[in-house]
């Protein structure tokens, strides 16, 4: 035993203590640590598991064959189908709900907007067509959606939806994705909502009109475009045009 023990074991057995109590106190945070770390990890694999995906801005769409409710009736339906025209895809978690049938009766009822501009429309959830077409025979006094102008596309295997990134891995269900593709079969746009907010008709269509005249004439469109509405032309001296204007 050293000198200092002998002369002051009190202080010596203080000193044990505190370094017992340091370890220990180390152990504890390193527990912690390791429980936030591998909670962090889970939520961010979760989160990739949500965003992964093969749709990217500028690349082909991805392709998809899948069972739809069309005018009452079940039928196979591809992206190919509509091949020369401009698609709105878009997915909602599921049928017999709250916001849901507000979106799709709105793009529905509006449909012939977008197809006098060459462009389908397309609602997608991981429903089954059953599920799909039982939901349609509701009335809409009742929170069904009633006669319908559009397909309802049924990704019952949810391949659709992982490829797209919509996917909530979770619970099997599709976040409220919508994807603009143009006629070449090339995504031009891509907007996912959380479940508890819908999506605007209006802003929709805008997105398609502007997105065609910029194919059309290369002019970039400013925000808040409208048809008929100032554009720009995408070089230094020529958008002076446009800037002087305002």
């Amino acid at each position: 035993m050293s000198k200092s023990a002998l002369l002051c074991p009190t202080r010596n057995n203080n000193n044990n203590n505190n370094k017992t109590r340091s370890f220990r106190e180390i152990g504890v945070c390193f527990i912690r640590l390791k429980h936030f770390y591998c909670r962090t990890t889970q939520t961010q694999k979760q989160a990739l598991r949500m965003s992964a995906g093969n749709a990217k801005i500028g690349h082909p769409a991805p392709q998809f064959k899948v069972t739809a409710v069309v005018d009452g009736q079940f039928k196979d339906v591809q992206l190919s189908d509509y091949k020369g025209k401009y698609v709105i895809l878009f997915f909602y978690p599921l049928d017999f709900t709250f916001v849901c049938p507000t979106e799709i009766i709105a793009f529905s009822d509006r449909v012939e907007e977008f197809r006098k501009i060459g462009c389908e429309v397309l609602a997608a959830s991981t429903d089954s067509q059953f599920s799909h077409l039982a939901w349609i025979n509701t009335p809409r006094k009742q929170g069904g959606l009633g006669s319908m102008n559009i397909p309802l596309l049924a990704d019952l295997t949810q391949s659709v939806s992982r490829d797209y990134g919509v996917l909530k891995e979770d619970e099997g269900i599709a976040y409220r994705g919508l994807f603009v593709i143009d006629d070449k079969g090339i995504l031009r746009q891509i907007t996912i909502n959380d479940l508890p907010v819908g999506r605007s008709v209006d802003e929709t269509l805008r997105l398609v009109q502007a997105f065609q005249h910029t194919d059309k004439f290369g002019e970039v469109c400013p925000a808040g475009w409208k048809p008929g509405s100032d554009t720009i032309v995408p070089d230094v001296q020529k958008s002076k045009e446009f800037f002087s204007k305002q």
